[in-house]
């Protein structure tokens, strides 16, 4: 026999996956918990994301490495991920529920499209983001922050946009590049140096990893290239093809590359 249940979670169905669970059963979100009072708990955080666009479309990029406290949690986390087809979420901030967040916005994504037949929008999708983000506000305020990066290909106007939020769900279009993270400070003064108009997007892919080994250089949470464990950073490109996770073997050759020639200058800082 059907469960009763069943119909009465059907009559309470959107097109908004998360405001269905708040409704139904709020105990599922990530961000529906709260702490007792006491010592924020020492867990994994994620840092330093960068994006930046070229002609056709966007790039992200994240190093490999979480830390909790002075201590190396992670050497393999990835901090880029695929939010469809044609958008991509780089998380910065607690590890835990930033993932949680991540598979959420994604299967936010998906109900949508098949309850409406359609994608939604990128200036949607940023706004969806948003409202998780401003969801997730009482856990940040106790300490458990998560800062994402957003950037998608808008089909409606051909071109890449990069979004960037605050801990309240803030929404903001950025222009060119950013990175948030510890190490974004030393990213994102790569970046002015190493950005220009009319990139390739190869060319866009080097500027993001040697944005994230200057980012690492001087950041002890962010992690650099790392050849004896061939751990590489996380890059996807966004462009009207779809989204697409550079290889391994590209990201191995430029870190190379770039380990090579700043070892042939031999500059110390």
């Amino acid at each position: 026999m059907q469960d009763p249940s069943a119909g009465h979670l059907a009559t309470q169905a959107t097109s908004s996956f998360t405001e269905h669970l708040q409704r139904s059963r709020p105990e599922l979100l990530p961000f529906s918990q709260t702490l007792p009072a006491g010592q924020i708990p020492l867990v994994p955080h994620a840092t330093t994301i960068v994006a930046l666009s070229y002609p056709g479309g966007v790039l992200m990029a994240g190093d490999r490495r979480a830390t909790m406290g002075n201590v190396i949690a992670s050497r393999h986390i990835e901090k880029v991920f695929p939010a469809d087809e044609y958008s991509v979420l780089g998380i910065a901030g607690t590890a835990g529920l930033a993932i949680d967040i991540t598979r959420l916005f994604q299967v936010e994504l998906e109900h949508y499209e098949k309850i409406e037949g359609t994608l939604l929008s990128l200036d949607g999708k940023a706004n969806r983001l948003g409202a998780m983000i401003r969801g997730n506000l009482p856990m940040a305020m106790q300490g458990l922050a998560v800062i994402p990066l957003f950037a998608g290909f808008d089909q409606a106007t051909g071109v890449g946009r990069l979004f960037s939020y605050d801990v309240t769900g803030g929404r903001y279009e950025e222009f060119e590049h950013h990175s948030v993270g510890s190490g974004s400070v030393f990213a994102r003064g790569a970046l002015k140096k190493l950005w220009r108009p009319n990139l390739t997007e190869d060319e866009a892919v080097a500027v993001s990893v040697e944005a994230l080994y200057d980012a690492a250089d001087d950041d002890s949470a962010t992690g650099g290239p790392d050849p004896v464990r061939q751990l590489w950073p996380v890059v996807y490109t966004v462009n009207r093809a779809g989204a697409r996770r550079v290889s391994e073997r590209e990201l191995a050759a430029i870190a190379g590359s770039i380990v090579e020639s700043r070892a042939v200058a031999g500059r110390e800082a």
